[in-house]
């Protein structure tokens, strides 16, 4: 069959490689130059104009993404030198938090609440009996409930160093407005399913290089055609085969941005108003990254925990990554903002003052400040998400489409697989 994926982000060339090893015939239409959606490389520059290559923002992936780490190895990457592999380390600039040391799952996350810094008794007891209530509810809890309601029962210090963090990193959104759902299925997966399944994989390159760059290659060695810089502008149904801008194929998969496929679902005249219903529903949370120069610095680790007093706090940033110890250049470093709010200069400004008060830097320049407003949808209590399949022969893959995850890479590829196997049948 004739296979159309529209959108090559990270979930449109998993879908697009799946499809083609699947035997069909793939085009993949990309309305940008650079592969990888929300994921991707950006030419950014020194501020004397010197060229910089940067990432649109500082994603992470963890051991548990299995489908994402299978996929770079069957598309011939090399994950141990494309990733920095550690054990999950969420400690600030003065040694507080938690580390995990290398034990098999769950001894490492019993060992690590037990061995963290900063932490009284009582804070490690209240966070190893919600654990273990976690586990004996089979990481289930009533759908209504936010991760904020959900660790209601964990002290202060626990929930400031650690929950909220951590929320915040995995579903971009701030814990008393967060799906505790979801936010169990997250610790499930990545504490106490696998060991090393709570790893942190840090790429030691550009997000582009990471995956999509690679998928593109192996698509076009395998004759699938790959159009960058081609948007859709038209989609339609006839004698039950569908049109793309005119074009005939047999099979259509969105793997757009919602808005975008909410769009070209409408377009079609088909009944699927309630899936473009969900799909224009869905609200949006916003990352910032800003980029900055410490000449010479080096930081303890090559992610840091930084305090944050919210997003138009005077201390905005929750994370602080050390490009340099990632194959980037000396003295970089990007300051994550998630569910970030406000002017981006303000922001750039306040997150300067941070590294100096936080980080004891003395040199701080702005190089570069990159704000994704769009970059996940809020992932709130209770939330419908679209379906995989919009009609017979149309489906949808994405992040934000129906399944376990926040919007992650792994919930991207995994939805992208689904939607190739299903276009088939």
């Amino acid at each position: 069959m004739k296979v159309a994926v529209i959108g090559a982000g990270w979930a449109g060339c998993a879908a697009a490689v799946e499809a083609t090893r699947l035997g069909q015939q793939v085009t993949l239409f990309e309305a940008s130059r650079v592969p990888g959606g929300r994921a991707r490389r950006v030419d950014g520059q020194w501020p004397d104009g010197t060229p910089l290559p940067l990432d649109n923002g500082q994603h992470i992936l963890i051991g548990a993404y299995s489908e994402t780490l299978k996929l770079m190895g069957d598309l011939g990457l090399e994950t141990t030198s494309l990733l920095h592999r550690m054990p999950l380390t969420l400690q600030f600039p003065d040694g507080a938090g938690l580390a995990f040391p290398s034990l098999p799952t769950p001894l490492d996350a019993f060992a690590g609440i037990l061995r963290a810094r900063g932490w009284s008794w009582r804070d490690k007891a209240s966070l190893l009996l919600a654990a273990s209530r976690w586990q004996l509810a089979g990481f289930r809890c009533a759908p209504e409930l936010s991760v904020a309601q959900l660790c209601s029962k964990l002290t202060p210090a626990v929930m400031v160093t650690l929950i909220e963090p951590l929320c915040v990193a995995a579903l971009n959104t701030p814990a008393e407005r967060a799906s505790g759902q979801v936010f169990l299925r997250v610790l499930q997966d990545s504490l106490f399913s696998q060991s090393g399944g709570s790893n942190l994989l840090l790429p030691r390159t550009d997000l582009s290089a990471l995956l999509p760059d690679a998928a593109l290659v192996w698509l076009g060695q395998r004759g699938a055609d790959v159009r960058l810089g081609t948007r859709v502008l038209a989609l339609s149904q006839e004698g039950g085969v569908w049109q793309v801008d005119g074009e005939t194929f047999d099979r259509v998969i969105l793997a757009c941005p919602p808005g975008e496929a909410a769009r070209l679902a409408s377009e079609t005249g088909l009944p699927c108003d309630t899936w473009t219903a969900q799909a224009r529903a869905l609200q949006f949370e916003a990352i910032t990254t800003v980029y900055v120069s410490s000449p010479g610095t080096r930081l303890a680790q090559p992610m840091l925990a930084l305090r944050a007093s919210g997003p138009e706090g005077e201390a905005p940033a929750q994370f602080v990554f050390d490009r340099g110890q990632l194959g980037g250049p000396d003295g970089l470093l990007a300051f994550v903002v998630s569910a970030s709010q406000g002017d981006s200069a303000a922001l750039t400004q306040r997150v300067r003052m941070q590294a100096r008060q936080q980080l004891g830097l003395t040199q701080v320049a702005a190089v570069q400040t990159i704000v994704e407003k769009r970059a996940t949808f809020a992932c709130l209590p209770g939330l419908l998400r679209p379906a995989a399949q919009i009609a017979p022969g149309l489906l949808a893959c994405g992040d934000y489409v129906e399944g376990p995850y926040p919007a992650t890479l792994e919930g991207a590829v995994r939805s992208g697989l689904q939607a190739a196997r299903f276009a088939i049948k």
